[in-house]
């Protein structure tokens, strides 16, 4: 997904949700012209996702990228549909931990280049509802209403467009981490 070879990338997709001072997600899956990303259909289904070798590594700093498993896609169509793929990632944007996301998103890569650009991005002001405004959704979805659903869909959205302009994989002759990662 990152180099393209598989058919589909994650240039051009959108950032989705900052949550600052802890991570922010991209590379939903969905329709490309709303800057989601469209995967490709020879993509096996990751059946790791249930083995708990799969949670050994933490979130323990800023620049960890995990595959996003409990904060996915919150459009239960999008996921109980056959052709689903978790593509969807976060990365940490720190200061420090974040064990809210350990055993439960599976941690796949370090940034090794760029973590500015992960700060900068963090920094982006987000949509936050007022207390009133949560108290009345938490009040709404305790009723049934299907509409609380749809409005804490747009919390923690960016009030500016972000999106990821380019990416691949970067060929490191020496790494500095152990083969553990983190």
């Amino acid at each position: 997904m990152c180099t393209g070879s598989s058919g589909s990338t994650y240039k051009g997709t959108l950032i989705q949700k900052i949550f600052p001072g802890q991570f922010f997600m991209a590379g939903r899956q969905g329709r490309r012209d709303k800057g989601e990303v469209k995967t490709p259909t020879e993509l096996v289904r990751n059946i790791e996702t249930v083995d708990s070798k799969a949670f050994t590594l933490e979130h323990s700093r800023s620049g960890i990228v995990s595959l996003c498993l409990s904060e996915n896609d919150d459009d239960e169509d999008i996921k109980l549909n056959p052709n689903y793929h978790n593509v969807e990632f976060l990365i940490t944007t720190g200061p420090g931990p974040c064990p809210q996301l350990d055993f439960k998103n599976i941690v796949f890569g370090t940034v090794l280049e760029g973590l500015d650009i992960v700060t900068s991005v963090a920094s982006v002001p987000t949509f936050k509802p007022s207390d009133n405004i949560r108290q009345y959704n938490d009040f709404a979805e305790f009723l049934g209403d299907g509409r609380a659903k749809t409005a804490r869909a747009i919390w923690n959205k960016p009030l500016k467009t972000l999106y990821i302009s380019d990416c691949g994989e970067l060929k490191v002759a020496k790494p500095t981490l152990s083969p553990t990662l983190p």
